[in-house]
């Protein structure tokens, strides 16, 4: 279950309905009832906080968004879109790592999911996050 207060318009989230998850794009929020309308390849819908799921960051997830992964010798990896940067020091786990956009730098200590990846790089950038 996701926060409704953490969802933004264009944030990539999972949805249930009727028993089948699928993923969308968050397409409009009405805050008086929170609820998502959310845009999935069958159709746009209304969704509760208790149907809206986090996508986790995944290395497959990044490169829908267009990142360029680049291994380094050292074994870390780095993920590189624009001037904005990812830094895992250990290939394939994003439990721990750095991002940065010119200077602001911020360190994840934990698992983050798309939305919240979405959601940094807005602040960041003043752009935002889309597939």
């Amino acid at each position: 279950m996701v926060k409704f207060s953490e969802l933004k318009i264009g944030d990539i989230v999972e949805v249930e309905y009727a028993g089948k998850k699928s993923e969308g794009e968050v397409i409009d929020l009405d805050y008086v009832d929170e609820e998502a309308c959310v845009q999935t390849e069958i159709q746009d819908f209304w969704y509760t906080p208790d149907q809206i799921f986090a996508i986790p960051l995944s290395d497959e997830q990044l490169k829908k968004f267009g990142f360029e992964r680049v291994e380094n010798g050292d074994g870390s990896v780095k993920y590189k879109k624009d001037a904005f940067r990812i830094l895992l020091p250990n290939k394939d786990h994003f439990s721990g790592f750095e991002m940065w956009y010119r200077e602001d730098r911020r360190h994840m200590s934990h698992p983050i999911s798309v939305h919240e990846l979405q959601n940094h790089y807005l602040q960041m950038t003043k752009v935002h996050l889309d597939i």
